[in-house]
C-alpha cells in the first residue's frame, strides 16, 4: 500500500511561536551540529555552532524533545565522539534548551571525499548551475571513487546512527537537512521501513536536464534518496517543480503535480514549499548592542552621501565579480556621482581549501583593485572590500545602505535579502537577482536583476539610487511587514506541519 502525505545569524538562537504543534521526539539529522567542542583547560567545552541553518534549526531543540545527529568535524568533536563511544551526549543550548547530541565520527578520506570532492564543489555547483560545461566537470574514475568511499559511505555512517537512534525512539520522526546528506533517508527506509521521515533542501534544485551531468547511477541514486521520505521541503515552488520533473524523468516516479506528490517504490512522497526566514526581534535586539552600534559610528564616519552595500560569503554563486562590474559600469555612465557613491563589500572567505573558492576569491581581490586603480581619487575608493567574518560590522552596513545589492547566479533563499531591509534606517532600496529563492517573496518590492547581465544591473543601481524617498520607503516598509509575519518561528511550524500530515497518515505506510 502507498504511503500517502495530503497535499544566518550565527551568534543566537531562532525563536519559535507559542502556537507550535505539541512537542514531539525528533531527530535532526545534518553535517553540522548546533554545537562544537573546543579544549579550555583540558576540558571539553561546548561552543556554539555556526550556519544560519544551524541556527533556525536550534529553535526546535526549546519545544522539542531533540535528538540532533551531526558530524564530529573537529579534532575535538572526535575526541568527545570517541569518549562517548558514538552514543548521544547530553547537552544544553546557551538559553537553557536541553537536547542529545550524537556526533558521528567518519574516517578522514571518506570524509575530505564527502565533502570536498562531492558535496562541495560537485553537487553545490551543479544545484548552483556554476559549472562551465564547455570545460568542466571531466568526470572520471576519481569521482566515482569519490561517491562510493566518501559521499556514500559518510551517509551510511548517519544512516547507522539514526537507524540506533529509532531501536531508542520507535516514534521519533526523522528531519534531514541538505544536500550533505542525500542517500541516508533510502539507507534508513530499508532498515526502518514504517519510519517518519523528511528532508529539507536548502538550495536550489535544477532542472532535469542539468542532472544529465553527473552519471546516471548517481543522478538515480540522490532522486531515489530522496524519494524514501514522506514529506520533502523547498523553499520555493520554482525549486519543487524542478524536484518533481526530475523525479519524473530521472527516476521514473509518478507525479501528480497538482498535488505536489510523487509516487515511487510503493511509496508517495509529498513536496511542499516552505521559505526559510529570520527572528526579526533577535535581530532587532543585535542591532542595538554596543559591538554593533560601535561598528556603525566607524561606518558614519567615513560613508560616502550614497553606499551601495552588499554582504556575501566568497562563493563563486553570489557572482560578485559581475557585481563590481556592473558598479564599474554604472560610474563609468555617471561621472557626475565620482566621489559621492560608493561599495561595501564585506565578505566571508568561504571553503578556502577547495581550489575553485580560492581561486574566485583572488578573482573578487583583482576585479576591486581594477576598478578601484581606474577610478579611485584622493579621497574616495569606489569599492572598499572586507574580506573577513565580522557579523557585527554586516549589521551596522545593514542598517546604513541605500542600495543592498544582491545579484546572485543562483541561490536556495539568501537571507541577506530579508536581514538587511528589516534593520535599514536609509529607506534603502533592495537590488534582487531573479535567480535568488527570495525573489519568489520580495521580488515585487525589490528591483531584480538578471545575474547575467551587467549592463542591466548597472541600470538597476542608477535607478534605485534614483527612486523617489517615497517609493523607497513603501518598498523598504513592504519587505519588512513581510519578514516580520513570515519569520523562522512560521518556517519551523511549516516543517512541523507537514510531519503532522504524514503522522496522520502512518496507517497508510507499509
Amino acid at each position: 500500500m502507498l504511503s500517502a502525505c495530503p497535499g544566518r545569524p550565527d551568534s543566537h538562537p531562532a525563536r519559535v511561536r507559542e502556537t507550535v504543534a505539541e512537542p514531539r521526539k525528533l531527530i535532526v539529522v545534518s553535517n553540522r551540529g548546533p554545537v562544537t567542542y573546543a579544549r579550555e583547560n583540558g576540558e571539553l567545552v561546548a561552543r556554539r555552532g555556526g550556519g544560519g541553518l544551524v541556527t533556525a534549526l536550534r529553535g526546535l531543540v526549546a519545544h522539542h524533545d531533540v535528538t540532533w545527529i551531526a558530524s564530529a568535524i573537529s579534532e575535538d568533536d572526535r575526541a568527545l565522539a570517541a569518549e562517548s563511544g558514538g552514543e548521544a551526549v547530553d547537552e544544553t543550548l546557551a538559553n537553557g534548551s536541553a537536547f542529545r547530541l550524537r556526533l558521528v565520527a567518519h574516517d578522514d578520506p571518506a570524509y575530505d571525499w564527502f565533502y570536498n570532492v562531492v558535496s562541495n564543489p560537485m553537487l553545490w555547483f551543479l544545484q548552483h548551475y556554476l559549472w562551465e560545461l564547455a570545460y568542466t566537470p571531466s568526470l572520471d574514475i576519481a569521482l566515482q571513487n569519490a561517491w562510493d568511499e566518501g559521499y556514500a559511505r559518510v551517509n551510511e555512517g548517519f544512516a547507522d546512527a539514526v537507524v540506533e537512534e529509532l531501536e531508542l525512539e520507535p516514534g521519533a520522526a526523522v528531519f534531514f537537512h541538505d544536500y550533505h546528506l542525500y542517500l541516508a533517508p533510502r539507507f534508513v527506509r530499508e532498515r526502518v521501513p514504517d519510519a517518519l521521515l523528511a528532508h529539507f533542501v536548502h538550495i536550489p534544485w535544477p532542472q532535469p536536464d542539468y542532472w544529465h551531468v553527473l552519471p546516471d547511477p548517481i543522478r538515480r541514486d540522490i532522486h531515489q534518496g530522496l524519494l524514501a521520505n514522506d514529506a520533502i521541503g523547498f523553499h520555493t515552488h520554482r525549486w519543487k517543480l524542478n524536484f518533481l520533473r526530475a523525479a519524473s524523468d530521472l527516476a521514473g516516479a509518478d507525479c501528480n503535480f497538482a498535488e505536489s506528490t510523487a509516487e515511487y517504490d510503493g511509496r508517495r512522497a509529498l513536496a511542499t514549499v516552505h521559505p526559510i526566514s529570520i527572528d526579526p526581534a533577535e535581530f532587532e535586539e543585535l542591532a542595538r548592542s554596543e559591538a554593533v552600534l560601535a561598528a556603525e559610528r566607524e561606518l558614519v564616519a567615513r560613508r560616502p552621501e550614497r553606499l551601495i552595500v552588499r554582504v556575501d560569503r566568497t562563493d563563486p554563486s553570489k557572482n560578485i565579480v559581475r557585481g563590481f562590474r556592473a558598479f564599474e559600469l554604472y560610474l563609468d555612465a555617471h561621472p557626475e556621482v565620482h566621489g559621492m557613491v560608493g561599495m561595501l563589500a564585506l565578505l566571508d572567505p568561504s571553503r578556502q581549501d577547495i581550489p575553485e573558492y580560492s581561486e574566485y576569491l583572488a578573482a573578487i581581490q583583482r576585479e576591486a583593485r581594477r576598478v578601484n586603480d581606474r577610478f579611485q581619487q584622493s579621497s574616495w575608493t569606489p569599492i572598499e572590500l572586507s574580506i573577513e567574518d565580522n557579523f557585527p560590522a554586516a549589521l551596522a552596513a545593514y542598517k546604513q545602505f541605500d542600495v543592498l545589492l544582491v545579484n546572485a547566479i543562483f541561490d536556495g533563499m539568501n537571507l541577506v535579502s530579508k536581514e538587511a531591509p528589516l534593520l535599514n534606517e536609509r529607506d534603502g532600496v533592495l537590488v534582487l537577482s531573479e535567480n535568488a529563492g527570495s525573489y519568489e517573496e520580495l521580488g515585487g518590492w525589490a528591483v531584480d536583476v538578471n545575474p547575467f547581465d551587467v549592463a542591466g544591473q548597472a541600470e538597476a543601481l542608477h535607478h534605485a539610487l534614483s527612486m523617489p524617498a517615497a517609493d523607497r520607503r513603501a518598498r523598504l516598509e513592504a519587505i519588512r511587514a513581510h519578514v516580520r509575519e513570515h519569520d523562522v518561528a512560521a518556517w519551523v511550524e511549516g516543517q512541523l506541519a507537514d510531519l503532522d500530515r504524514c503522522a496522520g497518515n502512518a496507517l497508510l505506510r507499509d
